[in-house]
């Protein structure tokens, strides 16, 4: 019997719509969040607050926040390298532009990268052996004067 090609298209389109709606979610999932930990960073005019995601594992380090559109003014994600050791970060597929806080083991603030390019693959190193990556909404270290040298407070930095 042959069927006729109407049918036919009607029938690949019902298929069609939920592997497109299954992919649609993808990148919606992958942006959800994760609960978060309070972190402070004590600076010289003040300690600033933050809840934090913690990547802890390779799984999460490596998708970080790609797909997130956006993140609240007082959050932020903290990777957790486990053992310091010199890192390298990139934005690929992250939309949001960031500064990266590269953190000693001793919490102690190793160096800033502001302002860093959304959706790059531009190599972004620590410069030095870190524990830890902070990442904040871009321009957030320069508005409330966190440096090189200041100290998060984390338990991550009381090992």
């Amino acid at each position: 019997m042959r069927v006729p090609s109407k049918t036919v298209l009607a029938c690949l389109a019902a298929l069609a719509l939920p592997l497109a709606a299954a992919r649609a979610e993808q990148p919606a999932a992958a942006a959800e969040q994760a609960p978060t930990e309070p972190l402070a960073i004590a600076t010289k005019d003040g300690r600033r607050a933050f809840d934090v995601e913690v990547m802890r594992n390779d799984a999460q380090r490596a998708k970080g926040l790609m797909y997130r559109r956006t993140m609240a003014a007082d959050h932020g994600m903290l990777f957790d390298f486990e053992r310091p050791l010199p890192v390298n970060m990139w934005m690929k597929n992250t939309y949001l532009p960031l500064d990266m806080v590269f953190i000693r083991s001793d919490g102690s603030i190793a160096r800033i990268a502001a302002d860093t390019e959304p959706l790059s693959t531009q190599i972004i190193p620590s410069g030095e052996p870190v524990l830890a990556v902070l990442e904040l909404n871009a321009g957030t270290a320069a508005k409330l004067g966190i440096r090189a040298g200041d100290r998060v407070e984390h338990p991550l930095f009381r090992r």
